[in-house]
């Protein structure tokens, strides 16, 4: 399986941008999808997360009410619309698929390549 994720670029603060996952290789449908986040200098942080059935997310507080994560199984899509950004917000965000939903990184096995999101003050 592979993911690619896209619609990452340059932003001011307070504007938005959907980043999407496209799966290959496989169905998503049965897989807990997240959003991660490194930005230079840093270790990777989950942003979100959803459970396969797509009715359960999981934010980190940092974004939670401004990013939403949502998927489309029957695309094999999933997407993290981010408004309200900030210059914190600020990384390469990759998505990621695993066995189940966790706030760590190292619980997911399959990673797309990353996007990067840049937000000027």
């Amino acid at each position: 399986v592979q993911l690619q994720a896209s619609g990452g670029g340059l932003v001011q603060a307070g504007g938005s941008l959907r980043l999407s996952c496209a799966a290959s290789g496989t169905t998503l449908a049965n897989s807990p999808m997240g959003w991660f986040r490194q930005a230079p200098g840093k270790e990777r942080e989950f942003v979100a997360a959803m459970r396969s059935n797509g009715r359960t997310p999981y934010y980190a507080s940092s974004v939670k009410g401004r990013f939403t994560i949502s998927r489309d199984n029957a695309k094999n899509m999933v997407y993290l619309q981010m408004n309200s950004l900030k210059p914190e917000d600020t990384a390469v965000y990759y998505c990621a698929a695993g066995p189940y939903i966790s706030y760590d990184p190292t619980r997911y096995d399959v990673w797309g390549q990353g996007t990067l999101v840049t937000v000027s003050s």
